[in-house]
């Protein structure tokens, strides 16, 4: 039988709401197989019937009884003794609902996609609190970057937190920090690109950006992985700015952790 999603969306409960356009019913004992690529653990979920002259179905799926682990998890459909891989026509993105999912904090987090070959999945991610980078840019021989915070419980309000901009480095050991700005979720900070060489003249090497906000446990990574774009270090290439003859450029991590390269 053929079975195509139609709409496919995690919503802010961790629920697993599915559409499905159908050739026939659902028939009695139909299972959602959830089957994770790499450990090939699986996780099966029962179905009703859909009844005789059904030609869509809706599914609610609650994730959070069925312990998944970071990864990605293909989804199936099994009845009467045949699997099937679903089928997606919902590119399954939407940028104003990834970050309403990201306000609360959670454990996890869960996201409904299109493959590339056009099937549905699930991609699990642990969610720890994080500074979502949105823009990033040289200018006026500032590093300028603005985005959200994640996962942090904090509320997308008018209230301003204090908050600072910390630039770290290793080999030799460097640190700078400047004031940023935090108004309820939204962020922006800058720091003068002089000062990252002064403050380790003469040495190539990586910075490490972090968010440090007040009344969070811990500084904030910045990153960018709230989007559809995978592997931004291959997609991704930002032009160099000079200062005094030194090329400084952002770039992200093979896990879309942001960057500032001097030198090299």
């Amino acid at each position: 039988m053929r079975v195509v999603v139609t709409d496919a969306e995690v919503t802010l409960a961790d629920v697993l709401s599915l559409r499905l356009s159908l050739r026939g019913p659902l028939a009695g004992g139909a299972e959602l197989v959830l089957r994770h690529r790499v450990t090939a653990v699986e996780r099966t979920v029962a179905l009703g019937a859909s009844g005789t002259e059904a030609r869509d179905a809706t599914l609610a799926v609650s994730l959070a009884p069925l312990a998944l682990t970071p990864g990605r998890w293909d989804v199936h459909l099994r009845q009467e003794g045949t699997r099937t891989r679903l089928r997606s026509v919902d590119p399954g993105f939407s940028l104003d609902h990834l970050d309403a999912y990201a306000l609360s904090r959670r454990a996890l987090a869960y996201r409904a996609y299109r493959t590339r070959n056009g099937f549905l999945a699930l991609k699990v991610d642990e969610a720890e609190p994080a500074a979502e980078v949105r823009a990033v840019w040289f200018r006026e021989g500032r590093f300028e970057v603005t985005g959200l915070l994640a996962f942090t419980g904090l509320d997308d309000d008018e209230s301003r937190h204090e908050a600072r901009l910390a630039l770290r480095r290793n080999h030799p050991d460097a640190e700078l920090t400047a004031v940023a700005t935090v108004q309820g979720v939204r962020f922006h900070a800058a720091l003068s690109l002089c000062d990252v060489l002064a403050a380790a003249p003469e040495q190539s090497g990586t910075w490490e950006p972090s968010l440090e906000v007040d009344g969070l446990a811990a500084p904030l990574r910045l990153g960018s992985r709230l989007d559809d774009v995978d592997g931004k270090h291959r997609r991704l290439h930002y032009p160099a700015e000079e200062i005094d003859g030194v090329p400084i450029r952002p770039r992200y991590t093979a896990d879309d952790e942001l960057r500032i390269e001097v030198g090299g």
